[in-house]
């Protein structure tokens, strides 16, 4: 089992690396939020489906109705938090954006406290707001004053709240369902709400730009695939709100990869904060004792 928590921990630092790239991808093509959701997700699930006809559709007949119903929502859940948080990029900057989506420890504490009576000490509490302010510290020179951006810190920070339900009914279904069948249908419900809502919205499935098409496979490939999979493997070991810390590098990558593709300046603030949050989450994960985590 220790041998596992590790290679969860390092998983789960692959993954933060790769969900580092989705707002950089999603902001370099010109398709709608909902579109660009979709195809997402959609190429995730068929990139899944030969391996899970190979090895895991016979789970689907052990799957409870309570264990459905459970994935529809957190199907529902990630649609709207894409759809959410690819609307906040177009009305505010790739920092301000996820910095706000990456809050998850705000949620994820009083999720985890009230659904799974998981308890933390003082010094993870602290350790947790300190996190939250290196992130306010990392975007505080790039938050516009303006109605456009306000809207954008607005919806980001709802897409937040989304990905952290998603994650909370992850952390219950994982402990019955293998990776593989737990995400093919979570990804799979989500592409569904996803297409309706496309449908509803008349947002454009075709005539897109070429290099659209290769931003849908490498968010399919990266922050899905290696990024939100490898964070619904570590689920079953490591706790949401640990997750949710670790997350908070993600304005760090994204801020080093904004420079270098959209010319986007790394300024004091960023360093400073990006500092803090590095020292914090550090402080948060070695803090957590072994009965304070999943599955001991």
């Amino acid at each position: 089992m220790k041998t596992t928590k590790i290679q969860s921990y390092i998983a789960l630092m692959v993954g933060v690396i790769a969900v580092s790239t989705s707002a950089i991808l999603v902001k370099l093509s010109s398709a709608d939020a909902g579109v660009i959701a979709f195809y997402r997700l959609f190429f995730t699930v068929l990139l899944m489906l030969p391996l899970f006809l190979i090895k895991n559709v016979k789970e689907l007949r052990f799957i409870s109705v309570g264990d459905w119903i459970k994935s529809i929502f957190a199907g529902v859940f990630l649609a709207f938090h894409f759809i959410l948080w690819f609307e906040s990029l177009n009305l505010t900057s790739v920092a301000s954006s996820t910095v706000l989506v990456t809050l998850q420890p705000l949620f994820a504490f009083v999720g985890t406290f009230f659904i799974f009576k998981e308890s933390f000490s003082l010094k993870s509490i602290i350790s947790g707001i300190v996190a939250v302010i290196g992130s306010f510290i990392i975007s505080w020179g790039d938050f516009a004053i303006n109605g456009k951006a306000l809207m954008g810190d607005l919806i980001a920070l709802a897409a937040c709240a989304l990905i952290t339900g998603y994650l909370l009914i992850g952390q219950n279904i994982r402990k019955r369902l293998s990776l593989m069948t737990y995400t093919f249908i979570v990804y799979g419900i989500s592409s569904i709400v996803l297409f309706i809502y496309v449908v509803i919205k008349q947002e454009p499935f075709y005539h897109l730009p070429s290099q659209d098409w290769i931003y849908f496979l490498l968010l399919a490939i990266f922050p899905t695939l290696l990024g939100h999979t490898i964070f619904n493997w570590c689920i079953k070991w490591i706790s949401t709100s640990t997750i949710s810390m670790a997350i908070l590098f993600e304005p760090i990558g994204a801020a080093i990869l904004a420079y270098y593709i959209f010319n986007e300046k790394i300024i004091m603030t960023q360093v400073i904060g990006g500092i803090i949050i590095i020292f914090s989450v550090l402080v948060f994960v070695f803090d957590k004792s072994p009965q304070k985590e999943l599955n001991q």
